[in-house]
């Protein structure tokens, strides 16, 4: 049995969430602040955090961070606010996920499913795969920029080889989300976006760009073919 660490110092959340993870098959351990929140991490190394961003003595950003500092445990960040801020602060410091309040709490335990899904190694494997100067090798999953290592979360490792697999065919948000983060995965599509913007900012100019198409999704433009070089050996 898998165990989950909710973290949240509202009782109420915190009760509908080990009410949903206990149905759902999983172990939960609970705490109302960060300090309590590491110390139980610490103790009980779970297999996945559910940590909310608002929380007294440390804030949700800071034990992120001390997580992540000892270890890989997947965290999915719950926050209050419905802009992005949040969600990309919290994925730069290494988050794998977020859901904003107030959430479903069946959509939360279909995200949770789908990270440990993921974590377990439940990857499509295959060939490397070359856009221009970007290399991905699902087997090892491994990502490379001219020969250069990419730091990528294992979200958007995923997401950047599904759009890798078909450069230049534009994928849909909710196809992204189908495969990505799994067919139970009843989420936002702005999910999509916000992992988007972070790879973009991971490939930078020299990487393949990842085109918006609007209202559809998103397809990996892959570089421009080199200019033929003529023939020295051919005809004057």
């Amino acid at each position: 049995m898998k165990t989950v660490l909710v973290v949240d110092d509202a009782p109420n959340i915190v009760e509908l969430l080990r009410l949903y993870l206990e149905q759902a098959g999983y172990a939960t351990i609970a705490a109302s602040d960060g300090p309590t929140a590491l110390e139980l991490h610490r103790r009980h190394r779970p297999d996945l955090v559910v940590l909310d961003v608002m929380l007294p003595g440390l804030d949700g950003f800071e034990v992120c961070r001390a997580i992540r500092r000892e270890a890989d445990t997947p965290i999915l960040m719950l926050t209050a606010r419905s802009d992005d801020v949040d969600a990309i602060v919290g994925l730069e410091l290494g988050a794998d996920d977020y859901v904003t309040k107030p959430f479903n709490p069946r959509a939360l335990v279909a995200r949770v499913k789908a990270i440990l899904r993921r974590t377990d190694g439940t990857v499509r494997l295959g060939r490397p795969i070359e856009v221009g100067p970007l290399r991905i090798d699902p087997r090892r999953r491994e990502a490379q920029l001219g020969g250069r290592a990419l730091e990528l979360r294992a979200r958007e490792f995923d997401l950047l080889t599904a759009l890798a697999r078909e450069p230049g065919a534009v994928l849909g948000r909710e196809a992204l989300l189908e495969d990505v983060w799994g067919t139970d995965f009843p989420g936002e599509t702005r999910t999509v976006d916000v992992h988007v913007s972070e790879l973009r900012k991971k490939l930078g100019p020299d990487g393949p760009a990842i085109e918006a198409v609007r209202g559809v999704g998103y397809r990996l433009v892959p570089p421009p073919e080199p200019p033929g070089v003529d023939d020295p050996g051919g005809s004057a």
